[in-house]
């Protein structure tokens, strides 16, 4: 196996010869655009990675890699939309760029590209990758709905958050190191297990996401801490608040996010402090760990030599040592 940047630059080199200037420009451009927008790109490299601990060459997945990441802004050009974004990995989106139209015709025409990715590989192989990645589409589907869904309902349970996350966030890392997998034609017990570790840290990364919106450095965060706060997102933080808050503090949560005031300095220091007072923040990241625990619980099944092993633990240690 290779460091991150080795599988970056393949990655990178290879995105750089896809041919994607065609006619209609307006279809094609805002393609190009938003892939060469670039981004940490982890999905792919964890599909190459994957190869790799199955003892293949990791330039045998390049195209399965580079289907995840088509898919993946896929689902960004059409999310920005719905969120009415200015702005990804700063840079105008799609939609500001060009018009709402271009961004859904854009985006149709990125989910069809994706699966073309997978005309490389012999027709086994061929029907797992299909296989795996309509599951894991249609999911990433649901998920996007019932985080919209959540936005108006006041009864959002744990369990309906943790699976909204699993949908929308985790089974897309999960699918992307299942695909290495598959392209390394190991055991389907390995590729099963992989899975398990891709969707556990896949949900730890996201629950440490919830927790460095509010208390992460703002100097390294990357984004306005508190923006979750703002916006009246009812995250894994907001929901264990609301189990353990007493009756004082369960109002005076429920009134924060029911307004949105002028200056929200004051508002995010509030939450914070009931973030903080209720235990929410301890048991955020008690769960952050569990599900990391749980993601390396899988390694140890897995039928690979102690050094993969080791690897892909330190790998997802420095994914959730993260402060950014």
């Amino acid at each position: 196996m290779h460091a991150i940047s080795h599988y970056q630059e393949l990655i990178s080199d290879y995105f750089s010869e896809l041919h994607l200037t065609k006619e209609p420009k307006n279809l094609y451009q805002p393609i190009e655009y938003i892939l060469h927008l670039g981004g940490k790109r982890m999905r792919p490299i964890l599909t190459l990675m994957a190869t790799e601990v199955f003892d293949v060459d990791c330039k045998k997945a390049l195209a399965a890699a580079t289907a995840v990441e088509v898919f993946h802004n896929f689902s960004l050009v059409h999310d920005d939309i719905m969120d009415d974004a200015p702005l990804r990995r700063g840079n105008e989106t799609v939609h500001e760029k060009w018009n709402v139209n271009t961004g859904i015709l854009s985006g149709d025409a990125m989910l069809i590209l994706a699966y073309q990715h997978f005309e490389e590989y012999e027709p086994k192989i061929f029907r797992d990758l299909a296989k795996i990645f309509s599951k894991t589409a249609l999911e990433v589907c649901e998920g996007q709905q019932y985080d919209v869904d959540f936005e108006t309902r006041d009864d959002v349970t744990i369990q309906e958050y943790l699976k909204m996350v699993e949908y929308k966030t985790a089974v897309l890392v999960a699918a992307a190191m299942k695909m290495g997998a598959i392209v390394a034609e190991t055991t389907d017990e390995n590729a099963n297990l992989i899975y398990d570790f891709g969707l556990n840290l896949g949900i730890a990364f996201q629950l440490q996401d919830d927790y460095l919106d509010a208390f992460g450095d703002p100097e390294t965060f990357g984004k306005q801490v508190g923006g979750d706060i703002i916006e009246n997102k009812k995250t894994y933080l907001y929901l264990k608040a609301i189990e353990f808050a007493q009756a004082e503090e369960r109002e005076q949560l429920l009134h924060l996010f029911s307004i949105q005031p002028n200056d929200n300095n004051d508002k995010i220091d509030s939450v914070k402090e009931i973030f903080n007072a209720t235990g929410a923040s301890e048991a955020t990241q008690k769960a952050i760990q569990e599900y990391t625990f749980k993601a390396f619980e899988t390694l140890e099944q897995m039928n690979i030599s102690n050094d993969k092993k080791m690897l892909l633990k330190v790998f997802g240690e420095n994914l959730m040592n993260r402060n950014v």
